[in-house]
This record gives C-alpha cells, structure tokens and sequence, in this order.
C-alpha cells in the first residue's frame, strides 16, 4: 500500500480511479495491528489502488472525510464514495474484505 503524497493525488484517485483510502496514524495500534494483511487484502482486489492516508499528515482531508476515528477506510468510483468503514475500533481480516465485498464487482 502506498502512502498519499498530496492532496491533489487524493483528488485525481478520488475522481478517476477505483481507490481505497485507509486513514491512519503511526502512533494508532489498531493500524499497526491490520498492516501485515494489507498486502493480501491489495492482490485480492487488483482493481483498486490502496492509499494509506497519514491522519496527521493530513488532518484536513480527515476532516472533510468524516474521520473521526482510525483505522478508517473510505472508497470511491470516479468522484462516488461507494463505501465507508469508519470507526475507531480495531479491524479484523475479515471486515475489512466483508467490507471491500460490499461494493466490489468482482
């Protein structure tokens, strides 16, 4: 998973791409705890991009994202949001790809 370089990055992922944002923080246990699966959640879904999005690095994206809370996920289909796992509550594995399911076309 790649981390998030710009706002304007956001932007154009956001508004051309299958992309899944995952908001967190390096100091956040729950994130470190859902890092080693995320290479195995990403070659699930080869059709979205997976960003990492550091909270803190981008505290006002957060804000306009509604999140409150970290490890988050937000995903959108050329400028839609077609889902949100957002909580301050550890993920497990299989949430995260019940979640990804959800709206998936796979």
């Amino acid at each position: 998973m790649r981390p998030l370089q710009s706002v304007k990055e956001f932007n154009e992922l956001k508004n051309n791409e299958k992309a899944i944002f995952l908001f967190t923080a390096g100091w956040c246990p729950d994130c470190r705890f859902i890092e080693p699966i995320l290479p195995e959640i990403e070659d699930k879904y080869p059709e979205y991009t997976l960003v990492e999005v550091n909270r803190d690095e981008f505290m006002e994206l957060a804000q306009e994202n509604e999140i409150y809370g970290i490890p988050s996920f937000v995903a959108y289909e050329k400028g839609l949001e077609v889902g949100r796992f957002v909580s301050k509550d550890r993920k497990t594995k299989e949430e995260i790809i019940s979640f990804i399911d959800g709206f998936a076309k796979v």
